[in-house]
């Protein structure tokens, strides 16, 4: 007989396709010792010990609100309910949202019921879907948010916004559960990757985990409005002097997935003063990108024919675009 308590999983037992349930007793271990990012750092989580992500068994959340700058598909007229995780198994040294995402990230400790309340709060505020921003390290207790919240109605598809750099394994407990994967491709070259995001393996498990939310989702799926209820949207942000990354990385995109998968390419980096420190051996990062740079990925992308894609104004690399987190707002 298939069990339902409180998590999501297959039906080992009558080999159903509906979903059966398990305990959030169960998931905990997950943070026991904890390998649910390619860091694999073996930490107890639950005794407070960190890893790479800076994170602990507690949920930290550092906004919760209504977002109009992501893909016109996600933000559509009305807003991505965007909620920001505190903490990250990357740390890009370019990164726009250092301030929540460094090793003592700043955020208010909620728990897991709160953060279903705040799922729902967004929808009731006109929200198109959940928008779930850099989650990898709270798998566990984002899937149970999830689930708490679809039980009290939640209808808006939930969107996961991530760096890239998941672990298949992960990803499959969240397996009917997210609608929309919002992954980066940032790099192919490893020195980048190493230099940049302190993963010198980044290239092979992003590519790996693209593929698993690809096989989860499916092809696209729009509504009436052309709003997306389903598929996968890979985001890759064009690096001053690394166009010729950028174009592999089309190249491998296009080739592998065709028109099954929407391609966003970004203008938007932005050099940030409390960053530039870290920029010595790259100091190329120290200046914006420029037209001329960001045309030549735009031309190989129409040279391609990709029809799937989304583009930026040059008006996106501004610190305009990057959120408050003082104000805790929606939290």
């Amino acid at each position: 007989m298939c069990r339902e308590d409180a998590g999501l999983a297959l039906c080992r037992s009558c080999k159903h396709n509906r979903p059966f349930y398990f305990s959030m007793d169960g998931y905990l271990s997950y943070y026991e010792n904890c390998t649910l990012c390619p860091r694999n750092c073996h930490v107890n989580r639950l005794k407070d010990e960190t890893g790479v992500c800076g994170s602990g068994a507690d949920l930290f959340v550092s906004r919760a609100a209504l977002h109009m700058w992501e893909e016109p598909c996600i933000s559509g007229d009305t807003g991505s309910g965007t909620v920001f995780f505190s903490g990250c198994n990357l740390h890009c040294i370019f990164c726009q949202n250092h301030e929540i995402s460094g090793r003592s990230p700043f955020g208010k400790r909620i728990t897991t019921e709160r953060l279903c309340d705040i799922f729902l709060e967004l929808e009731e505020k006109g929200a198109l879907n959940i928008n779930l921003v850099t989650p990898t390290h709270y798998i566990p207790s984002v899937r149970e948010a999830i689930i708490m919240a679809k039980r009290k109605g939640l209808s808006i598809p939930v969107v996961y916004n991530t760096g890239g750099y998941e672990s298949v394994s992960s990803l499959k407990l969240l397996e009917g559960l997210i609608d929309i994967y919002l992954p980066d491709l940032k790099y192919f070259d490893p020195v980048l990757s190493a230099g940049l995001s302190h993963a010198d393996d980044y290239e092979k498990v992003a590519k790996d985990a693209i593929r698993e939310m690809v096989r989860q989702t499916g092809e696209p799926v729009f509504d009436k409005n052309g709003i997306m209820k389903k598929g996968v949207i890979v985001r890759h942000l064009v690096l001053p002097s690394h166009t010729k990354d950028s174009i592999k990385i089309l190249d491998y995109l296009h080739d592998t997935y065709k028109d099954r998968i929407y391609i966003s390419i970004m203008s938007q980096y932005t050099p940030i003063e409390e960053n530039c420190k870290f920029f010595d051996p790259f100091p190329e990062l120290k200046r914006s990108l420029t037209n001329r740079e960001y045309k030549k990925v735009i031309d190989h992308a129409l040279m391609l024919d990709i029809k799937n894609g989304f583009t930026q104004e040059g008006k996106a690399a501004s610190e305009s675009f990057i959120p408050s987190f003082k104000t805790l707002e929606g939290v």
